[in-house]
């Protein structure tokens, strides 16, 4: 927990160079080729190309994920701790990151055991080099605007290695023979990225740091009383959840309910250039009417879409694509009015208490996350067992029954539950400037 004075009145409104934005903002795209590889295909290579039982499969993911989500919370309790540099950590953890991606596609068929030891390996590397990052941007870019533009052009960048990796990562594994293979490209790609990013963005430090070091359990007691950080937290736990039903349902939707395979790999594709078309249109509204209402427009615009396709008797391969195409754009609103609000919730915290807590911050919110990921992956795993799914096979009604409904009811209790904790979160458009006048 550390005390500075970045909120006296005047402070941290000088805009920040635009190239200097965007540099910083395309590291996302490095980190979205390892995340997206994770969140698309990871849980479906469980099953179908290493042949894993689905509980098996959905087990390791979500004790993955978990571990993911304690990975992000030590790292950023050791960059509070110890005051580490940002930009270095992403800087030296580049290529090992890579490597252990690699590492994570290539174990052979039916080593869980291998699987599940390559995947920690990853997640703890991944950790310790995208919560610095992300704790980055508050020093970065220091104005509420500027967050929602940096926020804007991360979703952005993080798109379209979202559309890479759907159809590339199918299509570079047939080309090769393998997805360790095809794993390797995109981290050639990746690993330079991180490096010059890391290399040329400056780091700024916060003005009147104090000589001792901060206590995590203090850390962690003021993260708890901060109201607005913790209903930031439920929310966003909800909307990812709901966000991974949807997207790791899509395979298995196009391949066993449509008989539809290669629609699987182009509907994601889809859905990637759709958050690229609908960045824009979230950032504009985050910064004309504040981050929470737009997140509250994307939540009601996710509850609806689910209830009009549900409607649909049999829908084809052309309805279900563009239901998914628009339950991500809305997805998309949620993601990025999340990281929009939470560097707001820090600054909002430190200027009615006088005190600020940021890496910790950063990496417990980010275990939140994993948790509520976790779970979606389990859950997946665990129903489409119970209704007898077999990888491969031809399904039998229950299981086609589970695929349909858990991609659909699904999301939607969550996100009804999401947007309650949205309309919890005391901050509005104009609160910190507020703060800052007062």
């Amino acid at each position: 927990m550390t005390e500075i004075s970045r909120l006296e009145p005047g402070a941290g409104d000088a805009a920040t160079p635009v190239g200097r934005l965007a540099l910083f903002s395309s590291g996302d795209f490095a980190f979205n080729l390892y995340w997206q590889a994770i969140s698309l295909y990871l849980l479906f290579f469980y099953m179908d190309a290493l042949a894993l039982p689905p509980a098996t499969a959905g087990l390791i993911f979500m004790i993955g994920a978990i571990w993911d989500g304690a990975a992000d919370f030590l790292a950023g309790a050791t960059a509070e701790r110890m005051r580490l540099s940002y930009r270095r950590l992403v800087g030296w953890g580049a290529l090992p990151l890579g490597l252990a991606f690699v590492a994570m596609f290539a174990v052979p068929m039916g080593a869980a055991r291998w699987a599940l030891a390559t995947q920690i390996l990853f997640r703890t590397l991944y950790a310790f080099t995208n919560v610095p990052y992300a704790a980055w941007t508050t020093r970065v870019a220091q104005t509420s605007r500027d967050r929602s533009l940096v926020a804007g052009w991360r979703m952005g960048f993080g798109s379209a290695a979202a559309a890479l990796v759907a159809l590339a990562l199918p299509w570079l594994s047939a080309r090769t023979g393998s997805y360790g293979a095809a794993s390797g490209l995109l981290a050639i790609v990746g690993v330079p990225l991180l490096v010059i990013m890391a290399w040329r963005v400056p780091e700024p430090s916060p003005s009147a740091l104090p000589v001792d070091r901060p206590a995590i359990r203090a850390g962690l007691a003021t993260l708890a009383r901060n109201r607005a950080f913790v209903a930031l937290n439920l929310a966003v736990a909800l909307g990812g959840a709901a966000t991974a039903l949807t997207t790791q349902s899509v395979l298995y939707f196009f391949r066993y309910v449509l008989l539809n395979t290669p629609g699987g790999p182009r509907s994601l594709a889809g859905m990637a250039l759709a958050s690229l078309v609908a960045v824009p249109v979230w950032t504009a509204l985050g910064r004309r009417h504040g981050a929470r209402t737009a997140w509250i427009g994307a939540g009601a615009l996710a509850l609806l879409l689910p209830a009009g396709f549900a409607l649909v008797a049999t829908p084809g391969s052309g309805e279900t694509a563009a239901f998914l195409l628009a339950m991500q754009a809305a997805f998309t609103g949620v993601a990025l009015a999340a990281w929009t609000l939470l560097p707001d919730a820090i600054d909002w915290d430190e200027a009615r208490t006088g005190k600020r807590v940021e890496a910790l911050a950063f990496g417990t919110f980010a275990l939140v996350q994993k948790i509520a990921l976790a779970g979606a992956g389990f859950a997946i795993g665990a129903i489409y067992q119970a209704n007898g799914f077999v990888a491969g096979a031809t399904q039998r009604p229950e299981s086609l029954r589970a695929i349909r409904w858990l991609m659909l009811a699904g999301p939607v209790v969550l996100i009804a539950a999401m947007l309650a904790a949205v309309i919890a979160i005391p901050l509005r458009r104009d609160t910190l400037a507020m703060l800052r006048r007062a």
